[in-house]
């Protein structure tokens, strides 16, 4: 093993897995709620906008996506039980708030319930006027959870399957909700639209890249940056066409998708936004820590959206690189990795296929991976990810586990859980996208 020992090789999975699950605690909604939302004496503080809350005749408040209720209890943590509105996630809280509506959505395909919420929130915004306030609470996953096709023609079923080819095409997030965004009746802008002339502020926990906000829930509140052009060339790119059912092929044949809403509308002229926690704040938390146990730290989050295995090759090249002339180096990676999961694949998930996937290419070497999901959820699986190193696929072997098998069979789960090396933490309430630690010793 390059002289390293099994246990040197346990203590560094150990220390990866300790360091992910410190940065979830830091970078925890509460956590970031005291420090960039704050109510004091009627007044609400949104980072650097004040807004008096007495001065508003109604203040509404819309709380969708997988932080929803954990965003919704930090927000009313500082204002009291004075808001009133509809909280869209996947799961019941476990207590409900007097004056809120809830709703159970469907992710990552939507459900019926899914166009209830959304038919709900279009409703009550479409009854506002200058007079009132909309404070939206978004997180990701709630495109999926609040959804209602703009076209009549578009059935439940029809648009489970939208989401269903769309989820397990080879397109990025960006250009799924690009798609999204222009078949539905409350993405792209479309709920500011419907809310205008209401005050409308956005505080967001961003799952999406830094420099793709709109892409959050497809940006139900702010400027839609993608066009309807867009859309026919991501369908034809990714072979999507055949693949959608015949009410939207008919659509994207026919050139009907409706433009949304762009920065120069209406609706935007008393509307903000402010993202308040993204990838990037896991990444510099996590690099943070990892500096404290000594190791040379370096955050690269080149490999956004790349395909799994050129991702994991591009961050192993560059472990090995940092780890000449230093004793231990680190490389932090936030962002997502794109990952087309064949039809009767095994369980798990885009980070353990990463984590697998790694563990081929290390074999022998003082190297360790992990790959986890901040919201605590990897696919199908019950776990956030996974860790591995250099000891990873002779652990399996000695297990009778024929690591290469389950890695063709996208069935990284039951290798990685039997070895012990699956991270589970159960939904987190949280929803920063994924983050990667790779340590080199």
């Amino acid at each position: 093993m390059n002289g390293g020992t099994l246990s040197d090789f346990a203590s560094m999975r150990q220390l990866a897995r300790e360091v992910f699950l410190e940065t979830l605690r830091e970078i925890s909604i509460p956590n970031i709620f005291a420090k960039k939302v704050e109510y004091s004496r009627g007044v609400l503080r949104v980072e650097q906008d004040l807004y008096d809350l007495s001065s508003y005749a109604r203040v509404l408040v819309v709380s969708i996506g997988k932080a929803a209720h954990t965003m919704l209890d930090s927000l009313i943590a500082q204002t009291g039980p004075r808001l009133e509105g509809i909280v869209v996630a996947p799961h019941l809280p476990e207590s409900q708030y007097s004056g809120f509506r809830y709703f159970i959505g469907g992710h990552p395909l939507p459900n019926a319930e899914s166009i209830s919420a959304a038919k709900a929130i279009l409703k009550d915004l479409s009854e506002l006027d200058e007079h009132t306030l909309v404070i939206y609470l978004i997180s990701g996953g709630a495109s999926a959870l609040v959804e209602v096709p703009r076209y009549e023609e578009i059935s439940l079923e029809d648009l489970i399957e939208i989401y269903r080819v769309l989820v397990h095409s080879s397109a990025a997030i960006g250009e799924i909700n690009a798609v999204r965004k222009h078949l539905s009746a409350i993405k792209g802008g479309r709920l500011a639209q419907a809310a205008c002339p209401a005050t409308q502020v956005s505080i967001m926990v961003s799952d999406v890249p830094e420099n793709a906000l709109d892409a959050l829930a497809s940006g139900p509140s702010i400027p839609d940056s993608s066009t309807s052009g867009d859309c026919y060339r991501i369908a034809e790119q990714h072979g999507l066409m055949n693949q959608f059912p015949e009410s939207v092929r008919t659509i994207f044949v026919e050139h009907l998708l409706e433009e949304t809403p762009k920065q120069d509308d209406p609706a935007f002229i008393s509307s903000r936004w402010w993202p308040i926690l993204s990838s990037a704040s896991a990444a510099i938390v996590a690099g943070a820590l990892l500096a404290k146990h000594g190791f040379a730290v370096e955050i690269d989050n080149t490999p956004d959206d790349w395909p799994c295995d050129r991702a994991a090759d591009y961050l192993l090249n560059r472990i090995r690189e940092l780890r000449k002339g230093v004793s231990r180096a680190a490389l932090v990676s936030a962002g997502e990795i794109t990952l087309k999961v064949p039809a009767g694949a095994g369980i798990g998930g885009r980070n353990q296929h990463f984590v697998l996937y790694s563990a081929h290419q290390i074999a022998g070497e003082k190297l360790s991976v992990l790959s986890a999901g901040t919201d605590g959820i990897d696919g199908d699986s019950p776990a956030a990810g996974a860790v591995a190193d250099g000891t990873t696929l002779e652990r399996a072997r000695n297990a009778r586990i024929n690591p290469e098998m389950e890695l063709k069979n996208f069935d990284a789960f039951p290798v990685l859980d039997r070895l012990s090396d699956a991270v589970v933490t159960g939904p987190t309430g949280n929803n920063v996208r994924d983050l990667r630690i790779l340590l080199a010793w």
